[in-house]
């Protein structure tokens, strides 16, 4: 099975340099990956580099902690999108939802949803490895109330990424026709199958090249 039109090809570490991005968006058209993931400095550059392939841009919002406010987040989006971006993996505000103010989650997602209608893909993240099973299907059903094109697990800078059981509990929170993205953690071709078999319909990893070889 040919699995690179499932993955976001990512590099989001702070210290990544201009010749990162250059290569990341050389490999993401090699391969057809779904999109290559830079963090906003680097949309502009990914765009341009990536204006006559396939391949998405994506970046993120509100990372890697979700503790900005919704507007922050929509002026983030909105700034993306005219950089280039035509997704966006957004953090949601966790203690809000540990704190059952689910108002507030909605609205911050909402914020992206909106800022980003027409133009870009949104993808909510709900640091899975943070939450309890009761608020990870809470925080998938508010993504869908607001409207989200995806929900994810994991930003990759938290306890730990990905793993099976958690996405086959958002792919049941979210029904068939939200997709899931498995991030975080996904090391080999092993991994990437699993997620899916339990549910994802996208794949994030820093990994993709070493994983398919």
């Amino acid at each position: 099975m040919d699995y690179s039109n499932l993955i976001d090809h990512t590099l989001l570490s702070a210290d990544t340099k201009e010749k990162d991005i250059i290569n990341l968006c050389q490999e993401a058209k090699q391969y057809g990956f779904a999109s290559a993931v830079v963090n906003p400095a680097w949309v502009s550059l990914s765009a341009e580099l990536l204006r006559d392939s396939d391949v998405n841009v994506c970046t993120v919002i509100g990372f890697p902690l979700g503790a900005n406010t919704p507007e922050t987040k929509a002026f983030e989006t909105i700034n993306a999108i005219e950089n280039g971006a035509t997704e966006v993996d957004t953090v949601i505000n966790i203690g809000a939802l540990k704190d059952k103010n689910d108002e507030l989650v909605e609205k911050d997602i909402r914020s992206v949803v909106e800022a980003a209608k027409g133009k870009a893909l949104v993808k909510v993240i709900i640091e899975s490895c943070l939450l309890t099973d009761e608020e990870k299907v809470r925080a998938c059903q508010i993504s869908v109330q607001a409207g989200a094109d995806y929900v994810k697990t994991s930003t990759g800078f938290s306890k730990y990424g990905a793993t099976v059981e958690d996405v086959a509990i958002m792919r049941k929170a979210v029904g068939p026709n939200i997709g899931v993205k498995a991030s975080g953690g996904v090391r080999n071709i092993e991994d990437i199958q699993a997620m899916i078999d339990a549910g994802a319909t996208r794949i994030g990893t820093s990994s993709a090249i070493k994983i398919l070889g």
